[in-house]
């Protein structure tokens, strides 16, 4: 837990910060939250009530993470990057609990503005495009491409978004607006 009066980001007093991270300017971390040594977390993020960070985690600058996420190993977040609540990543293909595969961790990029609903799960390994959107319950099992809007299980594309999530006819619509 971070005592530090003179720390700029906040952080509650039932939550931890392990030695060795990087805290941007303006973060808040709420209730019963553990962020894990070596992780680097931009500034002005918001990071919810019982959230899990893992060692070496990367979050960009504004990036809200809701409660009850566990960010694991391999994933990094760009800029304004939105993890909605519950939702799942995974950092391993195959787990086994009586095999390590920690040196198998495969990296999960989400790119920015990305939009992640409540509950859905991140199969890990993938890209996800610039201002995608994920529906909620969705699990995304390949590459998401920048502006698609993604629903069900597993993930198909039904559309295009703008940066601000409004739905859009086409690409190019998407990526004017």
């Amino acid at each position: 837990m971070i005592n530090d009066k003179m720390a700029n980001y906040f952080v509650h007093e039932s939550s931890y910060v392990d030695e060795g991270c990087q805290i941007g300017k303006g973060t808040k971390i709420w209730h019963f939250s553990h962020i894990m040594s070596g992780c680097i977390i931009g500034e002005e993020c918001n990071i919810g009530q019982n959230v899990v960070i893992s060692p070496n985690v990367v979050l960009g600058r504004n990036c809200k993470i809701q409660n009850n996420v566990s960010v694991y190993t391999g994933v990094k977040c760009e800029d304004d990057v939105f993890l909605g609540p519950s939702m799942v990543f995974t950092n391993v293909i195959n787990p086994r609990a009586a095999v390590s595969r920690k040196e198998e961790y495969r990296e999960t990029i989400l790119k920015r503005g990305v939009s992640v609903g409540a509950n859905a799960t991140i199969v890990c390994g993938h890209t996800l495009g610039e201002y995608c959107l994920i529906g909620a319950g969705s699990v995304v099992t390949k590459d998401v491409p920048p502006y698609a809007l993604m629903v069900g299980n597993p993930a198909r594309q039904i559309g295009w978004v703008n940066a601000h999530g409004d739905k859009c006819a086409s690409l190019e619509e998407a990526m004017k607006n």
